[in-house]
């Protein structure tokens, strides 16, 4: 099989790169190969009865299949050059956002309409952090819900369907380059030939990833890797911000270790929910625009980044191997009361229940001082003691900690302007480039891509 563009990842960078391809040149042949699940097979096992914790499937529902680990994430499209990403750095901070815009508009057309655009431009919050040693960070973001976000994943599938080969459950085993020009790319579906080749893993492709560049000679360097907890509370905590920002991304150093602690996917409203990568259980969070489907809780990551350079350069496995550690001492996710946590004691499932946060995942009592390192856990207790200052409430004794958060960051794979690797015509994009973290970047490296090779192919 002969195709002008395969695209590997139905993530929002393939998705996207697929969208652009096919309304800027309906005429190219272009395929779109998926380890995961389609859309309507994307189902975690779960569901607080029968199954009440990770059963480590061979494909987990929330990390792939159509839509990415984005799919059943909350929906949130942070438009801004401030955090998601460097892609910026490669094409422009100007074009970055006007893709990022496009994208929004998009999302909009095929089912988004009616959701809130939210802003922190003129916000008084921004006077209140600086007070308390807090930096409220710039953006715009537009807030789907994991339930509008479904469906406009679903209008974006549908769309496609007709006009681009997608391929599921097939994860690709091999990708090489043909002497002649172009590559060749193998998996269960057969040998597929094609002359570019874009490739848009997301992080759960990460040591798929890393073998092809190895393979190929494609330079790359370490990345970070963010380490930290999931927050829950009870949403009137932090309604005063989530009402009119939805999330606030807010970052305290500390003056211990003078390290950056930050907050992470503020879910105003939601609820808490385990995550698997590459078989190690950490926790996210999730939240719907459906009144019917929210909770009295806001749950959001406080997370802390490392990077490491010589001689250990490994840091998604250092990361990794914090998980496990939370795996192996609470058979998954651990939770702790902050008020057990600074007392230096384990909480027990009596203590929980008596508290006045009711959790919303079923996760082990246990104690995360066990798991994250000193350092890390004076810095998240520090920044909450700072939140406790704009949002009283946040440091009650109740207030729920979730074990281990891990947000894993694909090695910056070496690209230029184009996004193009060294290896003529093929293009890493999305979150598997390491340039981009966030659902708006990523989206917009694969139309940014896809407008590139329409013009020049």
């Amino acid at each position: 099989m002969k195709y002008d563009v395969i695209i590997i990842g139905a993530g929002p960078g393939g998705i996207f790169a697929a969208y652009e391809l096919a309304e800027q040149d309906p005429t190219m042949r272009v395929a779109v190969i998926e380890a995961g699940h389609s859309l309507e097979k994307r189902h975690c096992p779960i569901d607080g009865d029968k199954v009440k914790t990770c059963i480590k499937c061979k494909s987990c529902s929330i990390m792939s299949g159509f839509g990415g680990a984005g799919a059943f994430s909350d929906g949130k499209y942070n438009i801004t050059n401030d955090f998601g990403g460097t892609l910026h750095e490669h094409i422009g901070k100007d074009e970055a956002l006007r893709l990022m815009h496009y994208v929004d508009d998009i999302n909009m057309h095929f089912g988004g309409q009616g959701t809130k655009l939210y802003s922190t431009a003129g916000t008084q919050f921004k006077k209140l952090c600086i007070q308390h040693k807090l930096k409220l960070l710039d953006a715009s973001v537009r807030h789907l819900g994991t339930d509008i976000n479904y469906v406009v994943l679903q209008n974006l599938y549908d769309h496609l369907k007709d006009k681009v080969d997608f391929y599921f459950d097939t994860p690709v085993e091999h990708l090489l380059p043909l002497p002649e020009g172009g590559y060749e790319v193998i998996s269960a579906a057969g040998i597929m030939n094609c002359d570019k080749c874009i490739v848009s893993v997301g992080r759960s492709g990460s040591k798929w990833m890393q073998s092809v560049c190895k393979e190929m000679h494609i330079p790359t360097r370490s990345n970070r890797v963010d380490l930290g907890v999931r927050v829950e509370l009870p949403a009137v905590v932090f309604s005063h911000l989530t009402d009119e920002l939805y999330e606030s991304k807010i970052v305290y150093r500390t003056e211990k270790f003078e390290d950056n602690v930050r907050t992470f996917c503020m879910n105003p409203n939601g609820i808490v929910v385990n995550e698997n990568t590459n078989g190690i259980v950490t926790v996210n969070g999730h939240s719907y625009e459906d009144s019917a489907m929210k909770t009295e809780n806001t749950n959001f990551a406080l997370l802390v980044a490392k990077h490491f350079s010589e001689p250990f350069e490994d840091s998604n496995g250092y990361g990794e191997s914090i998980a496990r550690l939370s795996n192996m001492l609470g058979g998954g996710v651990i939770v702790q009361r902050f008020g057990d946590l600074v007392r230096g004691r384990r909480s027990n499932q009596k203590r929980i229940d008596e508290g006045l946060v009711t959790p919303t995942l079923k996760a082990t009592p246990g104690d995360l001082s066990l798991v994250l390192p000193k350092r890390l856990m004076d810095g998240i207790i520090e920044m909450i003691y700072a939140l406790d200052q704009i949002a009283p409430g946040t440091a009650n004794d109740d207030t729920l900690l979730y074990g281990v958060e891990v947000k894993f960051y694909n090695m910056e794979v070496a690209v230029d302007k184009n996004l193009e690797s060294c290896r003529k015509g093929l293009y890493v994009i999305g979150d598997g480039s390491g340039i981009t973290h966030s659902l708006s970047h990523a989206s917009a490296s694969g139309v940014y891509v896809a407008r590139h090779l329409t013009k020049n192919i």
